[in-house]
C-alpha cells in the first residue's frame, strides 16, 4: 500500500481512534486526523517490524487493527504530552 493509501487510511484510523478513545483530547479533529495518519504509519511500520505483516491490502483487517491500534497509541502519548503542559 502506497503513500496515499496510508493516508487515507489514517485519516479514517484517527477518527476511529478519537471515537474509542475516552475523554478529551486537544486539538480538535483536525490534529487528530494528523495524529492519525502518524498513527497508521507507526502501527503499519511496527507491524512489519515486529509481526511480519504484510500490509499491502487496504481492506485486510490486519492492516486495520495496525492503523487503528498505532492511532490510539499516538492519541494517548499526545494527551499526555498536552494534559502535562496545560495543567503547568
Amino acid at each position: 500500500m502506497g503513500f496515499f493509501g496510508f493516508l487515507i487510511l489514517g485519516l479514517i484510523a484517527g477518527a476511529l481512534a478519537k471515537l474509542i478513545l475516552p475523554g478529551k483530547q486537544g486539538g480538535g479533529w483536525f490534529v487528530t486526523l494528523l495524529l492519525g495518519v502518524v498513527g497508521a504509519m507507526l502501527g503499519g511500520w511496527l507491524g512489519g517490524l515486529i509481526f511480519h505483516v504484510n500490509l499491502q491490502g487496504f481492506f485486510d483487517l490486519s492492516t486495520w487493527l495496525l492503523a487503528v491500534g498505532g492511532s490510539i497509541v499516538v492519541l494517548l502519548i499526545y494527551g499526555l504530552i498536552t494534559g502535562r503542559r496545560a495543567k503547568k
